[in-house]
């Protein structure tokens, strides 16, 4: 095909698989206005192919979807002014449908199944006849699909794959240290500094931190030195004073959140079923635009052309972080896209899990936090139809 006829829909995927696997001269998008007057998507749309190195013309027609006589006739339009045309009618709502099809003719027409990752053939599309779909994207592609755009976070994910090793040493030792790890955080920030060259963290033994006065807890601190998270450890009756080994370490040993964060990165990795996995992943909602929205999603893996969005609490999980992620989830990823929050708190209450089953989010908790336990969840839920 030369040209083919794309359908909008509000599954991000939907809307550029086609075009990516069967790799058209041009794609005309049948969109309501609203999305063909906006700049910012369809520089995201030509961003995001670009990205793929998918190079097509890229040609947006507005038109109300739930209008089946005006999509008919700039269907109709589309038709006489292009050449080798198919369509495409994985998405688009049922007005759209019947317009596609009751003006398709001889035209070949396909679909996408996302339960069956397969192209099936409605009518004269033997190319797409019982095809498997190959695509595997990665973080920054199902954003930019959508209209985002991924910006640095608080990591750098280049590097974190060769920390592994510290990763699994910090967990081991939260695991040992978990009811007291948020206060003893709150300890280091007060006697340390973020930006210090020398690496030192040093301060009386009982400092004001967390709204009250902490004492830094011995074992938790001879334990992180045994692990090679902090060196030259010197603790008194009065005195707290140790070097952080970079300022990697020195940043996750600043934020409550990074320890759990950094557990699920490794456990994504090590679920084998993940092509991309990006920690700290903050979206602009709006392209590239200054004063856009922006979330940063604590983790985002991506398997084939299925994302999945995990938010981590070192606490008990609030309706509001649950209303968010399914927020999240549905703009980014659409139907087929999974979302997790993952706490180590100790057990979950009813409301909230209730919550959580009618946004369609799944919850892991701390029984399940050891690497293999929770590849194992992370790897269940990504590939679990629905």
């Amino acid at each position: 095909m030369k040209t083919l006829i794309e359908l909008y829909d509000e599954r991000p995927i939907e809307n550029v698989l086609a075009t990516e696997v069967f790799r058209p001269e041009e794609t005309v998008m049948i969109c309501p206005p609203e999305v063909a007057e906006d700049p910012e998507l369809k520089q995201s749309l030509t961003r995001y192919f670009r990205l793929r190195n998918c190079p097509v013309k890229l040609t947006l027609v507005p038109v109300s979807l739930l209008d089946a006589v005006k999509v008919e006739k700039k269907l109709q339009k589309v038709l006489r002014e292009h050449e080798d045309c198919a369509i495409d009618i994985s998405g688009g709502g049922d007005a759209a449908l019947f317009a596609a099809g009751a003006i398709s003719g001889g035209t070949p027409v396909f679909t996408y199944s996302r339960k069956k990752n397969t192209f099936f053939e409605i009518k004269n599309a033997p190319f797409a006849r019982g095809l498997k779909c190959a695509v595997h994207l990665d973080v920054e592609s199902c954003f930019l699909m959508a209209g985002g755009t991924l910006l640095p976070g608080r990591e750098d994910n280049a590097l974190l794959r060769d920390r592994l090793p510290q990763i699994d040493r910090l967990f081991d030792v939260y695991r040992n240290h978990r009811r007291v790890w948020n206060r003893q955080i709150s300890y280091v920030q007060q006697i340390s500094s973020a930006d210090d060259p020398t690496l030192l963290a040093a301060g009386k033994r009982t400092s004001r931190a967390d709204h009250g006065m902490v004492t830094a807890d011995e074992g938790l601190f001879r334990d992180l030195e045994q692990a090679g998270l902090i060196r030259d450890l010197a603790i008194s009756d009065t005195e707290t004073r140790f070097l952080f080994p970079d300022p990697v370490v020195r940043f996750w040993l600043r934020d409550m959140g990074s320890v759990l964060e950094l557990q699920v990165y490794r456990a994504c990795l090590a679920a084998g079923c993940f092509e991309d996995v990006v920690l700290s992943a903050v979206v602009n909602w709006n392209g590239a635009r200054r004063d856009a929205v922006t979330n940063e999603i604590d983790v985002v893996a991506v398997g084939g052309v299925k994302p999945m969005f995990i938010s981590c609490k070192t606490c008990d999980i609030k309706t509001e972080a649950l209303n968010e992620l399914a927020i999240l989830r549905d703009r980014f990823g659409g139907k087929g896209s999974r979302a997790v929050i993952v706490s180590s708190a100790s057990s979950g209450r009813n409301v909230m899990r209730r919550r959580a089953a009618e946004l369609d989010i799944d919850v892991i908790e701390w029984e399940d936090l050891p690497t293999d336990r929770l590849a194992e969840r992370l790897k269940s839920i990504w590939k679990r139809e629905g």
